[in-house]
């Protein structure tokens, strides 16, 4: 057993750490105030290679292995979790389903253009559309509807919470197509935003991640050619459960970051800040704090490390992936909260960063399955 990272791994974790501190940190709490979504981040991500960074270099990724990904994360999660959920959603789900369960011909198309975060010198991504306004952590209860028409869908329905709703180009949609079959008649099907049909509303006005661009989308009577069906007939639920037991580790790792991003600056708070004629490090209240959130980061860091690594060798990660997910998600929580309280009136300020990482770190218990679910998960997995 190895802990120490190879020196690839150390080169990109040095890139996105770098990226993070020089092109994240500035204008980040004026693009959180103002829900601005960070196009130019995220297009420079793109030119470093990290919007596809497991997805083959044939297909016009970088061909790096999933903990090289934890690690460009965790170092952009510590900044901006609004940057770094779009990285996630591209990677984890649009890409890795495509790759994993995709066509040829789908690959070629989408997946290529995707995993280089942009197509004719423009910016371009995808989104991942499971959740509905009745049917958030119950995933079978699709309410979009894609009626088979000889060769091809119609597509109608609504799905919410869609991260990178307005700025993605390309969808990858949950649709019932035989009600009759529950969880085996959802299929799951590539769209294109510009197709006739689809519409984009509102952007939700969230409490976190205010930067990432979350929408609710419509689609009235869309076309959906049967050449864009991802799998067979009824595979949809089952591609949505395995990609997203991979995003889970992105959203691990995101929830990693943020946690080790609000330690940080507590410990350098704590070094400078001085009451009662010290510096408050040395207080034990104080130093007993960071010692407990040094200690759950670090737990949290190897279920990340160790779900990355079971998928990297094709091993069952489903449990590993869950428990990093909800392990990381409430130490992230657990320490933003704590760091607050290590700054006391100053955490409650905006420039000092830890009242954002507060307010991301919520999410994280929530998106691609909440805690609860997380335990369902796990219960089942070590029972059955």
């Amino acid at each position: 057993m190895n802990f120490e990272l190879t020196e690839e791994h150390l080169m990109i974790q040095k890139a996105a750490r770098d990226f993070a501190q020089n092109e994240c940190l500035p204008g980040v709490i004026e693009r959180d105030e103002q829900q601005l979504f960070p196009v130019e981040q995220v297009s420079q991500l793109a030119d470093l290679g990290f919007m596809g960074m497991m997805v083959p270099e044939k297909y016009g990724g970088a061909g790096l292995d999933t903990l090289s990904y934890v690690l460009a994360m965790e170092e952009i999660s510590k900044v901006d979790a609004s940057v770094s959920v779009c990285m996630s959603v591209n990677n984890s789900l649009v890409c890795y389903g495509l790759e994993a369960f995709g066509t040829e011909e789908q690959k070629q198309r989408y997946l290529t253009p995707l995993a280089q975060g942009k197509k004719d010198g423009k910016l371009y991504i995808g989104a991942f559309m499971l959740s509905e306004p009745e049917a958030g952590s119950d995933a079978t209860s699709q309410r979009t509807t894609a009626i088979d028409m000889g060769d091809y869908y119609l597509l109608n329905g609504t799905k919410n919470w869609i991260t990178n709703g307005s700025s993605a180009s390309v969808y990858l949609v949950m649709a019932q197509t035989d009600a009759t079959k529950g969880a085996k008649g959802i299929n799951a099907l590539i769209v294109e935003k510009d197709w006739e049909g689809v519409t984009v509303a509102k952007k939700e006005n969230k409490m976190g991640i205010r930067g990432s661009d979350t929408h609710t989308v419509m689609f009235n009577d869309v076309k959906v050619p049967k050449a864009n069906r991802i799998g067979d007939d009824g595979f949809g639920f089952t591609f949505a459960m395995k990609t997203l037991a991979g995003g889970r580790i992105g959203i691990a790792a995101q929830a990693l970051g943020i946690a080790a991003g609000a330690y940080e600056l507590a410990k350098e708070y704590a070094k400078t800040r001085k009451a009662f004629g010290t510096e408050i490090m040395n207080h034990q209240a104080i130093a007993f704090k960071l010692a407990d959130m040094h200690t759950k980061i670090e737990a949290a860091r190897l279920l990340c490390y160790k779900a990355a690594w079971e998928k990297d060798h094709h091993k069952d990660y489903t449990i590993s992936s869950s428990m990093a997910k909800l392990y990381a998600s409430e130490v992230a929580m657990w320490t933003a909260i704590e760091a607050v309280q290590v700054h006391g009136g100053y955490g409650y300020v905006k420039e000092y960063h830890v009242e954002r990482l507060m307010r991301d770190a919520k999410i994280t218990q929530i998106y691609e399955g909440t805690s609860e679910v997380q335990r369902i998960v796990i219960s089942r997995g070590i029972l059955k």
